[in-house]
């Protein structure tokens, strides 16, 4: 069975996108050239990008344009086949690549049956939304988590309204000199 990774990038009290509504806090290329190194060589154990709308705005805005020129990940990423779930898109472009797979409807059962088939691993970036809904669900098998070194006093909280207690188990710690990066793999612990 493939496993489901969300990768989020959030401040240090817990944000994933801030009071306005930004991601500013992210460090900047130059700053996070370690960390990017460690996800290129992550991403060769994933064979699709999962994204929700905004999300896939946001990616599509950057990655396939010449504002990613430079970034460690580009090629890697803009490469690998994405899925956009979106009930008000009918296509979604990737620059001159292919473009992303729009699937409308219930994105849950769509990535339970994702999961279910043949294939490297799925990641999730952002989607936020989209994300929250696959944690009640239990379909997140690892939480990679990068805490910015920024407190950014309110804003859209990674892990919000939990309806239930979670258990997690720490697989693996890294810290980036230089950014005051630091990167969280956790796995669900789940009963037998």
């Amino acid at each position: 069975m493939r496993r489901l990774v969300l990768e989020e990038w959030v401040s240090l009290d817990g944000y994933a996108v801030d009071a306005r509504g930004s991601l500013d806090f992210f460090p900047s290329t130059e700053q996070n050239r370690a960390a990017d190194r460690d996800q290129l060589a992550f991403l060769e154990r994933v064979d699709t990008i999962l994204l929700a709308r905004k999300s896939y705005e946001m990616f599509a805005d950057y990655w396939p344009t010449p504002k990613s020129a430079g970034e460690i990940i580009a090629d890697r990423l803009n490469a690998l086949p994405k899925v956009v779930f979106s009930n008000t898109l009918r296509e979604a472009p990737w620059g001159d690549g292919p473009p992303a797979t729009v699937v409308p409807g219930d994105a849950v059962a769509a990535i339970r049956e994702m999961k279910a088939a043949p294939g490297k691993d799925l990641v999730m970036w952002g989607s936020l939304s989209l994300a929250q809904q696959l944690m009640r669900a239990d379909l997140i098998d690892e939480y990679h988590v990068q805490i910015c070194p920024v407190l950014v006093g309110g804003g859209r909280p990674l892990f919000a309204d939990r309806d239930a207690h979670a258990r997690l188990r720490l697989v693996e710690t890294r810290h980036y000199e230089g950014s005051g990066l630091a990167y969280l793999h956790y796995e669900p612990v789940r009963d037998a």
